[in-house]
């Protein structure tokens, strides 16, 4: 069994600033965090693996800095960890970023699942998972909140999905990718000898040019479809 976690280093306060010219966050002077939606993710990626056995690999996109959050994720329990840091990545939307992990775990290689969390708290979009499904032609289950059953040797899987009016049971082929909710676990907090090896442990940096086969022009600023246009505060309500 391999899962791949996906994950985020993001700001550590609900005070986010954006840049007036780029439209992207300014992220210099404000202490980062790992995203608290993708401790469950690796949580259930890890409680597989305590079960079937097999491989738990991290994976983020971001600054040198976004090292830490791999850190936390190894002393968690990860086995691998891999940053993916180029200039070149620098400003992506949702739909970039979703390219550019993609290229990356085709990179890594076969994988039975994908966990994400079910969003991240500095964008609040939930887009980057589904979009990492789509780009590799897997299927995706959003806002799981249990795992019934499954089986790596047959391919399958059914899962719990948490909605507004309810829960939904769903069954799936194998591999795919979960965006997982807060309800499915309570995260384990890292042990003692896992801070040790996480502060041990090597960590590959992946560049554009590590990406083989990848579209350059699908990568940062430049590669994403969607831009900010504006941003403002509205006006104060008017009236009792």
């Amino acid at each position: 069994m391999h899962a791949i976690v996906c994950i985020k280093q993001v700001p550590d306060t609900t005070e986010v600033k954006i840049d007036p010219v780029r439209g992207t966050l300014i992220r210099e002077g404000v202490p980062s965090i790992l995203n608290p939606f993708d401790t469950y993710a690796i949580e259930e990626a890890l409680r597989l693996k305590e079960q079937f056995g097999g491989k738990v690999t991290a994976i983020s996109m971001g600054p040198p800095q976004a090292i830490e959050v791999l850190k936390e994720a190894v002393a968690m329990g990860c086995d691998e960890a891999i940053l993916l840091s180029d200039r070149a990545f620098a400003g992506s939307d949702t739909w970039a970023t979703a390219y550019t992990l993609s290229q990356a775990i085709r990179r890594l290689g076969p994988f039975d699942i994908i966990f994400c969390g079910r969003q991240a708290i500095d964008g609040d979009t939930g887009q980057v998972g589904p979009g990492i499904a789509r780009q590799l032609k897997i299927n995706q289950l959003t806002y799981v909140c249990k795992i019934q059953h499954i089986d790596f040797d047959k391919g399958e899987i059914r899962v719990e999905r948490l909605l507004e009016e309810g829960r939904e049971v769903v069954e799936s082929r194998l591999p795919a990718l979960l965006t997982v909710v807060k309800d499915i676990n309570q995260p384990r907090y890292p042990t003692f000898k896992g801070i040790r090896r996480a502060s041990r442990m090597e960590y590959p940096i992946w560049t554009a040019k590590d990406l083989e086969g990848a579209n350059p022009a699908y990568f940062g600023l430049d590669g994403s479809p969607t831009r900010v246009v504006r941003v403002f505060t509205p006006p104060p309500r008017s009236g009792q």
